[in-house]
């Protein structure tokens, strides 16, 4: 996936339109940069931007534009655990990406 091309289109709809849910979207534009950051070596940014995603997605609860917020939330929180004990982001386990289908 590229998650650098998924933060443009959402950052689109975040910019271009009032939404009620535009901390969603904003929470889904992070949650994305957080993966741009880790695959070019940026720990500290990604674990910014995933944190600060998830303060989005946790004001949101059952299913949400498609998407199971307590799944979504349960598979960020794998994700953090993961860059917790990552050394080097070349090691990341990327089937931990939360899959937004």
């Amino acid at each position: 996936m590229d998650y650098y091309e998924s933060h443009e289109v959402w950052e689109e709809l975040w910019s271009d339109y009032y939404l009620k849910d535009k901390k969603f979207i904003q929470g889904l534009i992070q949650l994305s940069v957080s993966f741009v950051h880790l695959g070019n070596g940026n720990m500290i940014g990604a674990n910014n931007l995933l944190k600060k995603s998830k303060e989005k997605f946790i004001q949101f609860s059952g299913i949400h534009r498609g998407i199971d917020i307590s799944i979504l939330l349960n598979e960020i929180e794998n994700v953090e655990l993961e860059y917790k004990k990552l050394k080097n982001p070349n090691n990341f386990q990327w089937d931990l990406v939360p899959k937004l289908e």
